[in-house]
């Protein structure tokens, strides 16, 4: 089950262009974030994995980005689907297998 965002993703962009916008006001990038973050109504580690994030998604950290990780969990899905089917049309085939045997021997 996906949990539910509480925040927009314009909060979420606001806020994080409010930290870049006044991290050199001051001395750390986490003492920035734990500013900002009350103002926006969440937690410090919450706006701090927002930032992380949007680095990632522009190139300044090395990661995987949004993008290529949404790709990867389409993929996945898909993956469980085709392994669930396969499966299906293997009990399919020898339910059906058998009772052709069934049938031969009556």
């Amino acid at each position: 089950m996906k949990k539910q965002n509480k925040f927009s993703p314009e909060v979420r962009e606001r806020a994080v262009r409010m930290v870049l916008e006044h991290r050199g006001e001051y001395p750390s990038l986490w003492a920035t974030i734990e500013s900002i973050a009350p103002k926006i109504g969440c937690v410090p580690q919450t706006l701090n994995e927002w930032v992380r994030k949007h680095e990632v998604d522009n190139g300044v950290r090395d990661g995987v980005n949004s993008a290529e990780r949404e790709r990867v969990n389409e993929l996945e899905r898909e993956n469980r689907e085709l392994r669930r089917a396969n499966e299906i049309l293997k009990l399919a085939s020898a339910f059906f297998a058998q009772a052709e045997l069934d049938r031969r021997l009556k």
